[in-house]
């Protein structure tokens, strides 16, 4: 979720058709909330190395699930879980057409039921960026050599990375997990995100 993600594509060229679509309905509708272009291109070029199914928490109107849905291979099923009632209404519209798509209302651990993932896209819960905020399991939830995406850090430069005058522990917690292999990509100067690959020999 970035604070002004909807309003980045102003003027943004060359959106796929799916993006298009979901960002009309976020503007509709007032949310402000969608995902950087910078990191939609980022989701689309991870989902074509998708083999079965991805995953989402917080779908918000559909922009970061359009981009996956944008890159996905064809067969492979997408399946995002939205808390807010409404804009999972919203969401639903946008994908339609879609039967590879699927939107679930509710919390984000409605997600845990349907894995493993061969990518797990986590921006609405999971992440344990916040204290109330318990963070996935990456072990039980992908698949092996599948990876996960955690977005909306700030680029850092030091170890450990700070945030706030204070140790970022949310982002150590990634990059350091036992089960992943984990990077820090910086998207725009004040941008990152974080790809973990869950490692082979970890168990479930």
């Amino acid at each position: 979720m970035s604070m002004f993600g909807t309003d980045a594509y102003d003027g943004e060229p060359h959106l796929p058709p799916l993006v298009e679509r979901a960002l009309a309905a976020a503007r509709a509708h007032g949310f402000p909330y969608s995902c950087r272009p910078e990191q939609g291109r980022l989701l689309q070029v991870l989902a074509g190395g998708a083999g079965t199914l991805v995953g989402e928490t917080g779908t918000g109107c559909g922009v970061g699930l359009a981009w996956l849905a944008s890159g996905a291979r064809e067969g492979v099923r997408l399946l995002s879980v939205e808390r807010d009632p409404e804009r999972a209404r919203v969401a639903a519209e946008v994908f339609a057409d879609r039967p590879d798509v699927r939107i679930l209302h509710g919390d984000w651990q409605r997600i845990e039921a349907h894995g493993p993932y061969d990518l797990l896209v986590l921006d609405g819960g999971g992440t344990g960026k916040t204290p109330d905020d318990t963070p996935a399991d990456p072990a039980r939830l992908l698949a092996p050599g599948g990876r996960i995406v955690i977005d909306d850090f700030t680029p850092a430069s030091d170890w450990p990375p700070r945030h706030g005058g204070s140790v970022d522990r949310p982002r150590v917690f990634w990059l350091e997990h036992p089960a992943l292999d984990t990077i820090e990509l910086a998207l725009a100067e004040d941008l990152a995100t974080l790809v973990g690959t869950r490692r082979r020999s970890a168990g479930r």
